[in-house]
């Protein structure tokens, strides 16, 4: 859990856009450029006279359709054993410090927050090979998932996996654990005390169900007791990829669409990713 990442991000608008538009013409109405689409620019506008603009920060989109289960990526974020500084964020150059733009600059471990783990991140051989998160499936990550509650009070053996009766066909499971209840990932510290695999717990899965994609709410899908031996079972194939971390408060079980897309960072086991549910 030790990887660092640093990105860059930058911003700078396209003066080419008016010409665009004129040559072209305007952008008809349609599933495109939908009704509202756009309005924030007019507060943008409205700002610079003095308005004080207030963004908007969501957990739920369309109608309760879409639920974001990422976890926000702030100085606070967890990042497991891994001590830091806090601070994922600067600006290298600022406007308010009379820069023509605003540039930050990201360094956060790869496996903090709502992140995804894979081969290499247990097998030295695969990371050798290059098997990182640039080479993951997105198909995998994309599609049909069961989002289920976890018996409470109990960390996920073989009889738990049984218990939960997954149907076979069912390629990507999101485990809901004591771990939400619990707030572990609002929490300061990591707590080894979460929920989370036992080595016959994963070997069950791996033995008797279809599941391609395994995720979580916090930040090991191992429990701590058996935090490698858990990781080796899953990861020993290839084929299952594990997203950890995951916010799935207030959200019922049962079938949804997943959607979860890592950064290809060529060389790295883990990755900063953004996942949504879709009803």
């Amino acid at each position: 859990m030790r990887s660092l990442l640093v990105l860059t991000l930058s911003f700078k608008a396209l003066a080419v856009f008016p010409l665009v538009v004129a040559v072209l013409g305007a952008p008809s109405q349609n599933d495109a450029f939908p009704s509202g689409y756009g309005e924030d620019l007019g507060s943008c506008r409205e700002g610079l006279t003095g308005e004080r603009l207030i963004p908007v920060r969501r957990e739920v989109y369309g109608n309760g359709r879409i639920f974001d289960i990422t976890h926000r990526y702030t100085s606070r974020t967890l990042v497991g054993d891994l001590v830091g500084d806090g601070e994922i964020l600067s600006l290298s150059s600022s406007m308010k410090n009379g820069s023509d733009y605003n540039f930050s600059i990201m360094k956060l471990p790869v496996h903090a927050g709502t992140h995804v783990d894979a081969p290499g991140h247990m097998y030295n051989h695969y990371f050798e090979a290059g098997f990182d998160v640039d080479t993951l499936d997105l198909d995998v990550l994309n599609g049909p998932a069961l989002l289920v509650d976890v018996p409470r009070e109990k960390n996920i053996t073989a009889e738990v996996m049984e218990s939960l009766n997954i149907p076979k066909g069912v390629r990507r499971v999101l485990f809901r654990t004591l771990n939400t209840d619990r707030q572990l990932m609002w929490k300061s510290e990591f707590d080894t005390s979460y929920t989370g695999f036992m080595r016959d717990g994963a070997q069950w899965l791996v033995e008797n169900t279809d599941i391609k994609l395994v995720g979580i709410d916090y930040l090991s899908v191992a429990a701590y007791d058996d935090v490698i031996p858990a990781h080796l079972v899953f990861l020993e194939s290839r084929e299952i990829i594990l997203v950890e971390g995951l916010k799935l408060d207030d959200i019922e079980p049962g079938l949804y669409n997943v959607h979860c897309l890592p950064l290809r960072l060529v060389g790295a086991e883990g990755s900063p990713i953004r996942c949504i549910l879709i009803k």
